[in-house]
This record gives C-alpha cells, sequence and structure tokens, in this order.
C-alpha cells in the first residue's frame, strides 16, 4: 500500500508536519511519500494567470502523487477556522485539471491540531465536509488540541488518551484498507 502524506501548511516548523510525520510512524513496511507543500509553491490562482500561462507544472505533479498513491493522510493546519491560503491554492490549481477530481476517489484520513484546545477542529470540519465535493473519501479523521502540551517532538503524542485514539483509528484504518487494496 502506497500512503501519501502532507501536512496542509507552509509552514517550516508546521506542528502538523510533525502530527502527520508521527502518524506515519505506526505505518512500518508501507510505502511512504510524505511531502512539504512549499516544494509545490505556486502563483496565487486566477483564470486570467491560467489562462495566460496554463496550470503549473507542479499542479501535475502533484496530481500523480495523489493518483499513485492508495492512502491519503493530511494533517490541516487552520488559519482563521479554515484552509491554510498555502493549501488552498495548491487546491484550487489542481481542481482546474481537465477531467479531474482533485482526490481521485482516495481514501483520506484528515487530521488536524493547533496550539488551542480545539485542535484545528473548524478546520477539519470544513475539510471533512469539501473532500468529497472534490472527489474524497474521508475514511476518519483526529484532532490533537493543545500541541505544546500533548506532542513532544521525540516521543510524539504523549498524552495516553489521544496516543490510544489515533493507535486504535489507524489500525481499524489498516484493518479496513488492507482488505479493500
Amino acid at each position: 500500500m502506497k500512503i501519501f502524506a502532507f501536512a496542509a501548511s507552509n509552514s517550516r516548523k508546521s506542528i502538523n508536519k510533525q502530527l502527520v510525520s508521527y502518524a506515519l510512524t505506526y505505518f512500518d513496511g508501507y510505502d511512504k511519500n510524505l511531502i512539504d507543500l512549499n516544494d509545490y509553491e505556486m502563483p496565487i490562482y486566477s483564470i486570467d494567470k491560467e489562462n495566460e500561462n496554463g496550470i503549473p507544472q507542479l499542479a501535475y505533479q502533484l496530481a500523480s502523487q495523489i493518483d499513485e498513491s492508495d492512502l491519503i493522510i493530511c494533517s490541516f493546519a487552520e488559519h482563521n477556522g479554515a484552509y491554510t491560503a498555502a493549501f488552498k491554492n495548491i487546491l484550487d490549481w489542481i481542481s482546474r485539471i481537465k477531467g479531474r477530481k482533485v482526490w481521485n476517489d482516495k481514501p483520506i484520513f484528515a487530521m488536524a491540531t493547533s496550539t488551542g484546545a480545539r485542535g484545528g477542529s473548524s478546520v477539519l470540519e470544513i475539510a471533512s465536509k469539501r473532500i468529497p465535493f472534490n472527489g474524497g473519501r474521508v475514511v476518519d479523521t483526529f484532532s490533537l488540541p493543545t500541541f505544546g502540551e500533548n506532542f513532544d517532538l521525540e516521543k510524539g503524542i504523549i498524552n495516553d488518551n489521544f496516543r490510544n485514539e489515533l493507535e486504535e483509528k489507524i489500525n481499524r484504518l489498516k484493518s479496513t484498507l488492507v482488505s479493500t487494496v
């Protein structure tokens, strides 16, 4: 099984990238591809730019990585209660590829974290509702609140309840997907 993973953030110190990297440690023996959104920076989408220059090659490259995966794991950073501008821009460009649904009917494990007590729950709710409209299937979600109190860079999730919740969801995800892939 091929896993395509990323944090929907362009922060070099993204706590969501730390979370998605940690989640990938539960997938030993799987083919994992963790990307950095900074490697896919494109002009801000507009129909004028699309008409003048076409769709950037980076959008096609990212779409190809989605297509080659069996599972997508994404941890959504929350800016003002919604997607980051960096992620939304990439989403906009990929959605313009002719004949394509952004997620190409892939299963998606959607996560979020933040420094606050809600753990990015606003963006996670937005993403979970929006992903099906862009051709993806949300198979489960996970939110980690108060990142600084519940996560250690070396140990990962240090709160037993949250770690157990993530482990249960990943185990359920692996058993479900292995039987369908």
